[in-house]
This record gives C-alpha cells, sequence and structure tokens, in this order.
C-alpha cells in the first residue's frame, strides 16, 4: 500500500525544532506548517486562488462530520471527491469528526460499537463507528485521514481518561483493519494517522503514543489538548508526548492555536497545525501582525492610511489601508471579514515558513525570542 512520505531536512540543536518535507498524492508540504481549516469543503470566506497563490496554503482541512452532513458521500461521490468537487488539487487532511461528536455532548452517545448522535442540523439521528469514518473518509478522498477516536473534556478523571484511551485504541485497531481491506476511489494513495489520548495524564500520553507508534502508521497526532487546559499545560503534554513518537514521522498536534502556541509547539518537535483561530478572529476584527495583535474596529485605525502590515506580503495586507478595513468591519460589508481573513492565514503561514528558514539556519531559538516579543504584544 503506497503511503505518504516524510523526510526529515534539519533538526535544531538546542530545541526538538525540526524541518521536513511530506510527499503525498496531492503534493509536497514543507514542514513546520499550518493548515486553514475549511470545515465543510471552505475556508470561509477565502477563494481557493487566494489560498494558494496569496496565502501559500501547502495543504487545507475538511471536516469528516459536516461533510458527511453536507453536502454527503452521494454528492461528493459523484463529483469526484473533495479535491474535485471545490476545485483545490494541493494535499488535504480530513479529521475523522470525533472532535465534532466531543462538542455534541448534550446529543451523543458513546458505546463500544461507536458513536450515536443527532445533526446539529435538522436533529436526524446517526452512527458513526471506526469502520464507517474510514469507509466516509475514503468518500470524501483526503490524502490524510484520521483514526476515529473519542477526544476526553478537560478536566476529565484519570479512570474517565484511561478508559477513554483504551477505548481509542481499540477503535484504531478496527480504523486500520478497515482501511487496509478497502481502496482509495479516486485513483491516488490516502494515508491514515492515528491519534494519541491520555487526557493530562503523563503515563497515559507514554501509553497511548507508544501504543499508537507500534502500529507504524505513516504520521501521528496529538489529539485532546487545546480543549481547555492552561496553555503551560498544553506544553508539558506535547513535550512529554513527542519523545514516545518516532522521529522520522511527521507529528501533528490538533486544533492548535495561537501563533505563540504554534512556535512554542514546534519547539517541542511539532510538524502540523490548524486551528479555526485566524479566521474567526478575523471575522472579529482581530488581526495578527508583525507588529503586534490588534483589533481593527478601535477608533485609533479610524483615518489610519497605514497599509494592514507592510512587512508581511502578499495583497491583502499590503494594499488595503487599516482605515479601510475598519470601516468595512463596521459598515458590516462582506468583504472586510474577507480581508481579515486572508490577512491572518497569511500571517500564519508566514509564520511557520519564517519558522522553517531559522530553523534550517540555526538560529530559530534567537529568532524566536526576538519574533514573539512583537507578535504577542497588544497594539
Amino acid at each position: 500500500m503506497k503511503q505518504l512520505t516524510f523526510t526529515l531536512e534539519t533538526q535544531d540543536t538546542s530545541t526538538q525544532a525540526r524541518a521536513g518535507k511530506i510527499q503525498t498524492a496531492h503534493g509536497e508540504i514543507e514542514t513546520p506548517i499550518f493548515m486553514p481549516v475549511g470545515t465543510v469543503g471552505s475556508v470561509k470566506g477565502v477563494h481557493q486562488r487566494e489560498l494558494s497563490e496569496d496565502i501559500k496554503a501547502q495543504i487545507i482541512l475538511g471536516n469528516t462530520y459536516h461533510l458527511y452532513l453536507r453536502p454527503g458521500l452521494e454528492v461528493l461521490e459523484h463529483l469526484g471527491g473533495l479535491h474535485q468537487f471545490n476545485a483545490w488539487q494541493k494535499p488535504i487532511l480530513t479529521d475523522s469528526g470525533g472532535y465534532q461528536v466531543y462538542s455534541l455532548a448534550n446529543t451523543r452517545k458513546i458505546t463500544e460499537e461507536g458513536v450515536t448522535f443527532q445533526s446539529h442540523i435538522d436533529g436526524s439521528r446517526h452512527v458513526f463507528t471506526p469502520e464507517n469514518v474510514m469507509d466516509t473518509q475514503r468518500s470524501i478522498g483526503a490524502d490524510i485521514v484520521m483514526a476515529f477516536d473519542e477526544c476526553p473534556p478537560y478536566p476529565s478523571d484519570y479512570a474517565y481518561a484511561q478508559n477513554s484511551m483504551h477505548l481509542t485504541h481499540r477503535w484504531l485497531e478496527r480504523c486500520i483493519q478497515r482501511f487496509k481491506e478497502t481502496e482509495p476511489k479516486y485513483g491516488y494513495f490516502q494515508s491514515l494517522f492515528p491519534i494519541v489520548q491520555g487526557s493530562t495524564y503523563k503515563d497515559l500520553r507514554q501509553q497511548s503514543a507508544e501504543y499508537i507508534a507500534s502500529t507504524d502508521m505513516p504520521g501521528n497526532a496529538i489529539g485532546g489538548l487545546s480543549v481547555g487546559e492552561p496553555a503551560e499545560m498544553m506544553y508539558e503534554m506535547t513535550e512529554w508526548t513527542c519523545q514516545f513518537l518516532p522521529k522520522e514521522k511527521p507529528r501533528y498536534l490538533m486544533g492548535v492555536g495561537t501563533p505563540e502556541n504554534i512556535l512554542e509547539c514546534i519547539a517541542l518537535g511539532v510538524d502540523m497545525f490548524d486551528c479555526v483561530m485566524p479566521t474567526r478572529n478575523a471575522r472579529h476584527g482581530l488581526l495578527y501582525t508583525t507588529e503586534g495583535i490588534l483589533n481593527i474596529k478601535n477608533k485609533r485605525w479610524e483615518k489610519d492610511p497605514s497599509p494592514i502590515d507592510a512587512e508581511l506580503g502578499g495583497y491583502v495586507s499590503t494594499q488595503y489601508s487599516k482605515g479601510y478595513l475598519r470601516h468595512l468591519i463596521h459598515s458590516k460589508e462582506l468583504l472586510g471579514p474577507q480581508i481579515a481573513s486572508i490577512h491572518n492565514l497569511t500571517f500564519y503561514l508566514w509564520l511557520v515558513r519564517e519558522a522553517r528558514l531559522q530553523i534550517k539556519a540555526g538560529n530559530f531559538v534567537n529568532w524566536k525570542k526576538e519574533i514573539l516579543e512583537k507578535i504577542t504584544r497588544r497594539l
């Protein structure tokens, strides 16, 4: 079975930060990388051309739960899978739906077989099992598919976290079995990543990381973090977990996070990230820039003729003024959230690209210290 490959190019000498390349059926991904979230097959308000040319995204994320409900598998299969459906010819990763099931705590039931849940759209009842989640991701056609897991809430007591972890491992065995006995539907290979769980308990995290590493899948993910725990605890669990995951395979930290979170976790050995934060915050006027974080709704920007971020590059960040973007956001003009979203994603992709350059140049630690002082301040 053909699978993605990972080439480790550079390992930082004073941290666990590393630079590498992932090869998929739809092209190469340079790591560390941030993946814009295209939940229902669309990164909200952003054209695929802008994703590729201005933002310079190399891979985007789709969500199995949402795509399963809308447009549904029949439509996706009829139209040739998600790459053809949304006209994005670079790599795609699909989340298994486990996190969405976690967020539906009041309308779902977890059993050994799988999860019964109600649609957030019309209340209809559905069942996700490890087997049909693999089948669903075959139908969506992502390059990287995720194993079906249970994401325990924070905080979880030890017994719950332990039982949840073992359930995730048993589901993983079923995911791998189903994945191996089925074939891709659109003529290119797909690769399966298992997910480490264990809440905030080091011994469980170690057990889970060692277990999923033993399955010898082409990459590994760390789940169940960024669910309400303090940032320092997230860093502690990430650092602890990474040491039990193979160095020769990519590590994906799911759902993280702020620019600061991403740089800190790159230093701990993580290669791949995704988060809705840059686009969600953009729609509310919060912008990340190379000089700091600003709320474009504030009156101080009303008459500001300067570009959103002259240093960042990209058409949107350099051509539109802060005053104009503030006007659009205040007027609830659709173009406002679109410009803000493109800008924030451009910043995130610039940040991981710059981190990669500094790792390769042997200057990551000094650069990280300097850049964090700038990009975390409030303007």
